[in-house]
């Protein structure tokens, strides 16, 4: 079947832009993108899960279109284009360039009327045409061959309506009353006058009995009151605004159906605009892709081989972490193309060299490898240094608990040193951990996670996001080592130190450099006093709370449960003899039941009361205060 998707991009961007007007979506640059996010979704949807044939998506341009001469009112009443969606244009005709779909548009018409055309001719040609909008008036174009393609909302189903469909919800008998019900009813999103006094209803009644705007107007002797007066007065703007509604097909442009063939992307700049963009997600999604539209209809993924764990693998069944730095990684960089230096510390005179050249340092970052996510019940695997960037060590530590100790208290003369600042990505995790292996973490501290919650609270703030969005770099990620998250995920206990190694050390040496950028964002804010003078020392506070526990006085409690349980139903007691009923007070239905039905205690909202006069001191002198009108 040649199936031709035509996109309104206006309809479609503002849609976007608005979905996340309450929680906009804003990169690390300060660029809304919650436009170019949602559109592309969008996008990529209809291309992997309709399989299109063909696709075109058509914008308006700036500038009067005929409807203007005809009205110059029309659409007069827009507020102006929200800079955010002015500043998404460019980034979705890249997109679209990318895609390899054609931009198209025509001087002095809409998108509505470019696509109405191009369906038209479309249709004859044999094509089943898709309109994919959110705006009503495409109803009116809607044939047998001709659908109104309208995407979900918050995650809901696609509303796909052809004529049986568009009919049933307007009430209508043919689909060119759609311009008949918009020329009576008017439109205020565009400035459309109609007649006065006719709504929707109102409208499809009166074309249920005259047909069209000009059976009305021939027939209005036919009217009484008002309703005659209205339809004799505006029986000319009635018809004005027919026109101003109804979608111009005959626009001097050609469909080509050879220019419309939805063709293989472009991945390279694909990647480039969602790497500025920082889309990781949508990245992930199309260009872990096959680019070809046959595979992408056919569910393929780019063929990487793979481990029993999902992960790409290389030589010899190494774990090959650049194939994990895919096209969609909006980073440039990664452990393989750069120059690290990561090194296994695991002898007793390594460890003692690598503590006298850290007492060196006035700043050193640490972090801690270890069996589970709960410090309070997790065994401690190793502990990663790093003091110069692009530099890492890595300590192991063994599962004997003892001898742990021991290798931690080596390190107490740089981990207890309140002349070394200890910087780390969540170091109440870290200090907690240490905590079990008899080691205080009394230096001051840098927390570059707190850091980034100060400065973008909106977003996410694990170590590798904040690696991809300041250091355009790319780590190895921990599903590499022990695998995806199940029953067969590995402990980090069970992997060979070398490969530990890299990863450890690279948390230590990533969380290093992001300590300036971070630092330098927080004087920005100025927000540097309130993160050294509270959040700072409330890291070491929140790390002794959860080390000491709550102490819990069981038999106090279990002799109070049984206190309370007399009070209780002593209270029930009252209130059953209130209400002259027993019932079920847990149950929100019966309680509403007794006090509103049995009762019957006034309250507005609630249609079927009778009363629905609002409590007030004069009616219900009795009334808690709290609850009493001031009206």
């Amino acid at each position: 079947m040649k199936k031709l998707f035509l996109l309104d991009g206006h309809a479609l961007v503002y849609r976007a832009h608005f979905a996340f007007i309450q929680r906009p979506l804003i990169n690390s640059k300060g660029l809304n993108v919650s436009a170019i996010s949602g559109f592309t979704r969008l996008l990529w949807d209809v291309i992997k899960n309709q399989s299109p044939t063909h696709i075109a998506v058509a914008f308006d341009l700036s500038g009067p279109t005929f409807r203007n001469e005809m009205y110059p009112e029309y659409k007069a009443n827009r507020e102006a284009q929200p800079e955010d969606i002015a500043l998404a244009f460019p980034y979705i005709h890249q997109i679209l360039d990318a895609f390899k779909i054609p931009i198209i548009t025509k001087e002095g018409f809409e998108a509505d009327d470019v696509i109405g055309t191009i369906a038209k001719q479309a249709e004859k040609e044999g094509f089943t045409v898709f309109m994919m909008t959110s705006d009503k008036d495409y109803a009116q174009l809607v044939s047998d061959n001709i659908y109104f393609y309208k995407p979900g909302r918050k995650g809901g189903e696609v509303e796909v309506m052809g004529v049986p469909e568009i009919l049933k919800k307007w009430d209508i008998a043919r689909v060119d009353q759609v311009i008949d019900i918009l020329g009576l009813q008017g439109d205020a999103v565009d400035n459309i006058p109609g007649i006065p006094g006719i709504g929707a209803k109102t409208a499809v009644k009166l074309l249920k009995q005259y047909d069209s705007v000009e059976g009305l107007i021939e027939n209005s002797d036919k009217l009484k009151g008002k309703q005659k007066e209205k339809v004799i007065e505006f029986a000319e703007q009635g018809l004005l605004s027919k026109k101003l509604a109804t979608i111009d097909v005959n626009v001097d442009i050609q469909f080509d159906a050879d220019d419309y063939i939805i063709s293989p992307f472009d991945r390279e700049a694909l990647s480039t605009v969602f790497k500025e963009l920082e889309f990781r997600g949508i990245s992930k999604s199309i260009l872990g892709h096959s680019s070809k539209p046959e595979d992408i209809q056919a569910g393929k993924s780019d063929n990487v081989q793979k481990d029993l764990f999902g992960n790409p693998v290389g030589h010899a069944g190494r774990v090959n972490f650049s194939a994990q730095i895919s096209d969609y990684s909006v980073a440039e960089n990664n452990l393989e193309n750069s120059n690290q230096k990561y090194i296994l510390v695991n002898t007793p005179e390594s460890r003692k060299k690598l503590v006298a050249d850290l007492l060196k340092e006035k700043v050193v970052c640490f972090d801690t490898e270890t069996t589970g996510v709960d410090p309070n019940v997790a065994e401690l695997v190793g502990m990663a240094f790093s003091a110069k960037a692009e530099t890492g060590y890595y300590v192991p530590v063994p599962a004997d608990r003892a001898e742990g100790i021991k290798i931690a208290a080596e390190f107490k003369p740089v981990l207890e040193n309140d002349k070394i600042e200890i910087v780390g990505q969540n170091l109440k995790f870290d200090i907690l951990m240490m905590k079990w292996y008899e080691v205080e973490i009394n230096t001051p501290l840098f927390d570059t996670m707190i850091a980034h919650y100060l400065c973008e609270p909106d977003h996410r703030h694990k170590l590798d996001y904040l690696a991809e969005t300041y250091l355009k770099y790319k780590m190895v990620p921990i599903e590499s080592l022990i695998g995806k998250r199940g029953k067969n995920q590995l402990s980090m206990r069970d992997i060979e130190v070398e490969k530990v190694t890299d990863y450890a050390a690279e948390d230590a040496d990533i969380t290093l450099r992001l300590k300036a950028p971070l630092q330098a964002l927080l004087k920005e804010i100025e927000a540097d006093k309130l993160y050294r003078e509270l959040e700072i020392p409330l890291i070491k506070v929140l790390a002794d709370m959860e080390f000491e526990g709550v102490r819990v006085n069981a038999d106090f409690l279990n002799e109070y449960s049984v206190e309370l349980g007399e009070y209780i139903a002593t209270e029930e007691k009252k209130i059953y003899k209130e209400a002259s009923v027993n019932f079920n007070i847990a149950s929100p239905k019966q309680v509403g039941e007794v006090l509103f039905d049995k009762l019957n205690l006034p309250y507005r909202w609630k249609k079927r009361l009778r009363d629905s006069t609002p409590p007030t001191k004069r009616n219900y002198p009795n009334w808690p205060k709290n609850l009493i009108s001031h009206e």
